[in-house]
């Protein structure tokens, strides 16, 4: 469950909710917009985007957090392009922290991804007419089992995958911790958990089993139907 509250005029609702899907993995994306798939005539999935700004004229952006920069660091303006977006953070780290980060970097609402297709659908259609929707609590949540991660038919967890992901692009278990707003020490015992299960010993071998195993970031772009309302300042609405 979320609490909200308002902020702003609502808008009236003019159909479906128009909604972009952003995340550097093409698995996470095309998985949330499978979750979505059954409330189509409430929410339509218009843009899935890996690596790529969103084009399209979209009503609300969700920002998947997997393998992602977080808080402060979240680029809303490059998210919206130039558009009327309103960005929702999904996460399963709802630590209050993160949270206001997040807000204080433009964000209009923050997700777990602990809710159910129903919940989320409501979320996504008060965040679009101006609500300011947040999670209840604090603290990690775990994800739907129907939720889809990189590794995770290998076992990994979704907060092992995430650290394994970050090892991947390169990044350093100091900056693994900033990012994901954890200590260094629980970074290394993710680590090793993650390693264990891999069959891998030292980093090296990590990032190539990360390569080999779909834990480089994708770019790839869907657009899910042809017919849209023309995106605004004339961007374009095809692969780049």
């Amino acid at each position: 469950m979320s609490r909200d509250t308002y902020c702003g005029d609502m808008n009236q609702p003019g159909g479906p909710v128009r909604v972009a899907i952003v995340n550097d993995y093409e698995l996470v994306v095309v998985g949330v917009a499978a979750l979505l798939q059954p409330y189509r005539d409430r929410i339509e999935v218009v843009e899935l985007d890996s690596n790529l700004p969103v084009v399209r004229d979209v009503d609300v952006i969700l920002y998947d957090t997997f393998g992602q920069v977080q808080g402060k660091g979240v680029d809303v303006d490059s998210l919206v392009n130039g558009g009327g977006a309103k960005v929702a953070i999904y996460s399963w780290n709802l630590h209050h922290e993160l949270v206001r980060d997040s807000l204080d970097a433009g964000a209009s609402a923050y997700l777990s991804k602990g809710m159910d297709a129903e919940d989320l659908v409501r979320a996504i259609e008060k965040i679009a007419t101006g609500r300011r929707v947040l999670p209840e609590g604090s603290g990690s949540v775990s994800p739907r089992p129907d939720s889809d991660w990189p590794g995770k038919e290998h076992g990994l967890t979704v907060r092992e995958s995430e650290i394994i992901a970050l090892i991947t692009q390169g990044l350093s278990n100091q900056e693994i911790a900033d990012r994901s707003y954890l200590s260094i020490n629980s970074v290394k015992t993710y680590i090793r958990t993650a390693y264990r299960k891999m069959g891998v010993e030292r980093r090296a071998q990590a990032v190539l089993w990360g390569v080999q195993h779909g834990f480089q970031p994708d770019v790839v772009r869907h657009i899910r139907r042809s017919d849209e309302r023309p995106p605004p300042n004339g961007r374009s609405s095809g692969k780049p």
